[in-house]
């Protein structure tokens, strides 16, 4: 049911790849809102994926630009407000990739060159966004910034590799430049850590279906899915969340405050 929480806004949607991506739902549930924005991703992304369709369903356009390059983003961040015709008022950055998680090598023997990758796409890039987008004077006071995260970030989950090591980085520039960003522009930067999600990037982690179930649960309101997480996103970009910023949020069914479950520990004694 959308109720014109974003109607009037402008906004940039990085990562949307296919429609099993958290940012293809996020870019749907924004149009229902009213929102109006570009999409984006990586040249080598979009080739694999159909962004072009979803930019058809919600009239947006589509402009690639690698999050990792500053110069890529001033373009993309100007076509957009001239696109737009003004300023931006939020952004998803749902981006996350690893190439020692898809060449299968082991954390603790990871390549130090692939480990350099990943921090840049994953965590690296949104500094660079948050950096250009405010030297471009580019986001209205009051704007709202959301990255997607995961818990691997505070615990250790061993499969989820260096990518564990991003998302901490990424939560920490999320409260480091969100200060800055707060005091200049009264821009809001947040985290969002989701539940273990059925997407492309997460089939590619050694026992990813094994773990949504364990998630399931040990979650006591379980698994958050995919378009919930769309909805808690279009929620922080709204107006009813000005002053929320410089956190992680979680959105995982209460996973991340529950040590066990009834339904665990009757799952482990049914094995005696």
């Amino acid at each position: 049911m959308a109720n014109n929480l974003l109607k009037g806004k402008r906004g940039i949607i990085f990562g949307a790849l296919n429609d099993m991506s958290i940012a293809w739902k996020v870019a749907e549930r924004a149009h229902e809102e009213g929102a109006e924005f570009v999409l984006t991703n990586a040249p080598i992304a979009m080739r694999m994926g159909a962004i072009n369709d979803l930019a058809e369903k919600t009239g947006s356009i589509v402009i690639p630009a690698d999050a990792t390059s500053v110069e890529d983003l001033e373009k993309l961040i100007q076509e957009a407000m001239d696109h737009l015709g003004g300023k931006i008022d939020f952004i998803l950055h749902s981006i996350g990739m690893s190439p020692n998680v898809r060449k299968k090598k082991h954390y603790t023997d990871i390549n130090y060159n692939y480990y350099n990758q990943t921090l840049d796409v994953s965590a690296g890039s949104l500094h660079k966004i948050l950096a250009t987008a405010q030297k471009m004077d580019a986001l209205n006071e009051w704007g709202s910034v959301v990255a997607l995260t995961y818990i691997a970030a505070q615990r250790i989950f061993p499969d989820y590799n260096d990518m564990a090591d991003a998302k901490s980085l990424l939560e920490s520039i999320t409260r480091s430049f969100g200060y800055h960003y707060g005091i200049k522009k009264k821009v809001r930067v947040n985290t969002i850590s989701q539940s273990p999600t059925v997407t492309t990037a997460g089939q590619g982690i050694k026992g990813f279906d094994e773990f949504i179930n364990f998630s399931e649960q040990m979650s006591p309101l379980g698994n958050a899915s995919a378009v919930a997480c769309a909805d808690y996103c279009i929620s922080m970009f709204s107006d009813l969340t000005r002053y929320v910023t410089m956190q992680n949020l979680f959105h995982d069914g209460g996973f991340s405050n529950t040590g066990v479950t009834q339904q665990v520990i009757e799952r482990f004694g049914s094995e005696d």
